[in-house]
């Protein structure tokens, strides 16, 4: 058989993997090959991230030899080693699956390129979504840039191609000298400090482990899932999207067994919550095809008005106690815990404190694009663009400007109880649920009773929340009326 090169990045699994299969069917022997190497000096991988790439890495390594075959790793110019593996193993072809960043399309067209010139051929094949861009277009042929009739043309075609499945046996390569010399442990992703240890706790990187994730997630929690997902001191999210990022499992995939567990249930329930979920799906899709259309929005804004956005200045102190989870107001607090210990936050709670950066604290939204993107395991450009503009108020479909989070409004109704809060702060943990949300307007005895020094023990809250409102409400007022 012939030799080709499965060039694989964010398709790190076997089933449902359209590179592979149609490697395959075109009746070559596949040398799987990761290669590290980023192409967005903008947007380096965050630690999180490559904690994550490096047991994912592991796993399909195994899952690959398991098969028959084997996983080769580098580090270096893609083009470079691409031309040095094809010397080396007389591959006749590279197969791979698209992505979707811009600097990674101008690499892609980059390496074809090249293929071509020394006539090579290159297999471009979909990559992580349901739709290419490209496909979701309006009848004027311009992009979407509202989500619902985004979502509601999605939900009529549904994913583009059709689930492949996955090899149980793959041909055997005959140089093994090139997978022993090139390991995992190369490319030193792995922190060089433990502050890793507690995310072995929540987190099963890799195929395996995305299978996993999903079969919990239907059997125990999506029934639930319209009314436990914005609760964040329970377990009502799927918690795939870091597998989804690095394609463990496929969009394509989770369409269809969401489709068939909600069609095995009975009663009305089960078709809402599928629903639920795939409507989420839905706006992963969104945040791509924005960013497929509008490259530029990693770093500036959608909206042009934001440009002149009064954002405060000398920020860095706010900054910081807002990354540590020191901003004295607890909801927000939790989260940035949350995050910093797991490497994860709630949906609901990535709002809120999203929305106290840009709009209490009037911090840019690309500052916390960036604590994000190192920081959380799931942390993918898309998603993070969309967000942050969305939350700030700068992108599509954003809510109106005036819609600024309370996030003690926001804690009071979401974690009731204070369990989040308690969970990741425990300074306030014999604190009642009253006060759980606003420590501040408690009185010295009930502080005191509770073990409570505020400014010692728990920080006073870094802005008045009413206050800070209004001041950013008033800075919307100064660019309204600029040209959309």
């Amino acid at each position: 058989m012939s030799i080709a090169i499965l060039w694989l990045r964010r398709d790190l699994r076997l089933d449902d993997n359209p590179a592979l299969q149609a490697l395959l069917e075109d009746g070559y022997t596949p040398v799987p090959v990761y290669i590290h190497d980023e192409p967005d000096a903008q947007w380096p991988l965050g630690a999180a991230s490559s904690w994550w790439l490096h047991h994912s890495l592991t796993a399909l390594k195994k899952s690959l030899q398991e098969c028959g075959s084997d996983l080769a790793v580098f580090h270096g110019d893609t083009q470079e080693l691409l031309s040095q593996l094809i010397g080396a193993t007389g591959a006749g072809a590279v197969y791979w699956s698209r992505c979707y960043e811009p600097a990674y399309i101008k690499r892609d067209e980059a390496v074809a390129k090249m293929l071509g010139r020394s006539g090579v051929t290159a297999r471009i094949c979909s990559g992580p979504l349901l739709r290419e861009p490209r496909e979701m277009l309006k009848r004027d042929g311009t992009p979407y840039r509202v989500f619902t009739p985004f979502w509601k043309t999605l939900q009529k075609t549904g994913p583009s191609r059709c689930l492949t499945g996955q090899p149980k046996k793959l041909p055997a390569v005959l140089d093994r000298q090139l997978f022993s010399e090139s390991t995992v442990e190369s490319l030193e992703l792995l922190p060089d400090i433990p502050w890793d240890m507690a995310f072995y706790r929540h987190w099963q990187p890799g195929e395996d482990g995305a299978w996993k994730t999903l079969r919990d997630f239907c059997e125990q929690r999506l029934i639930d899932y319209s009314a436990a997902r914005d609760r964040p001191a329970m377990p009502g999210t799927s918690r795939l999207s870091a597998h989804m990022h690095f394609g463990e499992i496929s969009p394509v995939r989770l369409w269809e067994y969401l489709l068939h567990w909600s069609a095995a249930q009975t009663g009305y329930g089960a078709v809402a919550a599928s629903e639920a979920w795939l409507r989420e799906l839905g706006w992963r899709e969104f945040s791509y095809q924005l960013l497929y259309h509008f490259p530029d929005t990693t770093l500036k804004p959608l909206d042009p008005r934001f440009e002149a956005f009064p954002w405060r200045s000398g920020y860095r102190e706010q900054l910081a106690r807002w990354q540590r989870g020191q901003t004295g107001i607890p909801f927000v607090d939790a989260g940035m815990r949350e995050l910093w210990t797991t490497g994860y936050m709630h949906n609901r709670v990535r709002m809120v404190v999203a929305s106290f950066l840009t709009k209490n604290l009037r911090i840019p939204w690309q500052e916390g694009a960036r604590w994000f993107w190192d920081t959380l395991v799931d942390a993918d450009l898309a998603n993070n663009t969309m967000g942050w503009q969305w939350t700030a108020g700068s992108g599509a479909d954003a809510a109106p400007y005036f819609r600024v989070f309370n996030p003690v409004l926001q804690g009071e109704k979401f974690d009731s109880a204070g369990i989040y809060v308690r969970r990741w702060v425990p300074e306030l943990a014999k604190l009642d649920n009253k006060y759980i949300h606003r420590p501040w307007s408690a009185n010295p005895a009930v502080l005191a009773d509770a073990g409570i020094r505020l400014g010692t023990n728990y920080p006073e809250p870094l802005v008045d929340l009413q206050v800070s409102r209004k001041e950013a409400l008033a800075a919307w007022e100064r660019i309204k009326q600029r040209p959309a």
